[in-house]
């Protein structure tokens, strides 16, 4: 089944799920993004507004990770290898969230955001993954090409609905995909993973109409519990996830890619520290920046303007570097890494 097709035979293949209508998933309320009326202004600014440091002048650093060293660590460790891809240990197993490893976040590799550093760790040096937790099948989070090369040593695809579906067309086993809707949830390989709301789109072609589900997920094995957030604008959702299944020992919440233009399906700093408190959590761990030029701002700004918005709340912040491993329970208080060395 193509992409196409999917969505042509969405209609009565999610029909039951109450977050499609009108022949694709939508949110509860329509979040604020850029229409047809804004698009030229949009493009214009990425064509001819992009700031200076928008991608790094010099090379970012990344502690390389061996696969003896992941072995020998602790279960409750993760490493973060970028973007919103995090390696986690838990229950003796390891899970991998929107693992992305190719060049460029794009649907081709000669064009589109090219990464700043390479991945901790590659692909093939990877140990046996117990589970790949997706959040939504835009490209920077969903990397065909590593989906395929995971294929082999992944038990479980953990996926929204609509995305698992695309994993099967791709050639993933079936057996292996596990797609759920929001608020359903399933306990695999010693973890309870549910999938929670979030606010966001999908589709990887031009003109698509959120023919695949997006979703947050909450993470519970070993005793601790982790939300991963993928990507969402600020929502109400928060809170109710907070009240459901918090409070969460470390939030993965998105900060980067951000603009006001966009704010309905990216969140700006200021609000994921707010997510990060109406959740319950204990530590917030930033994702979504770091890798890829994907808007407006300057490379280091999410960094910056989180740090400072936590510091203004009293929230416990952990930065780490790309590879570097972090107690789940006990993360490293943060160090500005991302700043000029002297």
């Amino acid at each position: 089944m193509t992409t196409a097709s999917l969505t042509a035979c969405s209609s009565s293949r999610y029909a039951h799920s109450p977050q499609f209508r009108d022949g694709g998933f939508r949110n509860p309320v329509a979040p604020k993004q850029p229409g047809w009326r804004e698009m030229p202004r949009m493009l214009w600014r990425f064509a001819f507004g992009k700031p200076d440091d928008a991608t790094p002048d010099t090379p970012l650093p990344v502690q390389p990770l061996t696969r003896a060293q992941l072995l020998a660590s602790p279960d409750g460790s993760l490493f973060r290898l970028g973007h919103s891809t995090v390696l986690l240990k838990l229950d003796g197993g390891f899970w991998l969230t929107d693992p992305v490893f190719s060049e460029r976040a794009s649907p081709v590799q000669w064009a589109g955001p090219k990464r700043f550093h390479a991945a901790p760790i590659s692909l093939d040096a990877l140990p046996p993954i117990q589970g790949v937790i997706l959040s939504h099948d835009h490209f920077d989070h969903l990397d065909r090409d590593a989906v395929l090369a995971l294929a082999e040593k992944t038990r479980y695809f953990v996926a929204p609905l609509g995305v698992g579906d695309l994993l099967i067309e791709w050639g993933v086993d079936p057996v292996k995909v596990h797609q759920l809707d929001w608020w359903q949830e399933t306990h695999l390989g010693g973890l309870r993973l549910v999938a929670t709301p979030a606010q966001h789109f999908s589709g990887r072609r031009l003109f698509a109409d959120n023919p695949t589900l997006w979703a947050s997920w909450v993470i519970e094995g070993d005793g601790l519990r982790v939300f991963f957030s993928g990507d969402s604008g600020y929502f109400d959702g928060f809170k109710e996830i907070g009240e459901r299944y918090g409070p969460f020992d470390l939030t993965l919440v998105e900060c980067g890619a951000y603009d006001a233009m966009w704010s309905g399906v990216h969140m700006l700093p200021e609000q994921t520290v707010q997510a990060h408190l109406d959740l319950r959590g204990r530590w917030l761990l930033p994702v979504h920046n770091g890798t890829f030029d994907l808007a407006l701002h300057g490379w280091q700004e999410p960094f910056t303007r989180v740090s400072e918005h936590a510091k203004e709340r009293g929230v416990q912040l952990t930065t780490p570097g790309f590879g570097e491993p972090v107690a789940i329970a006990t993360p490293p208080a943060s160090t500005p890494w991302w700043l000029p060395r002297p």
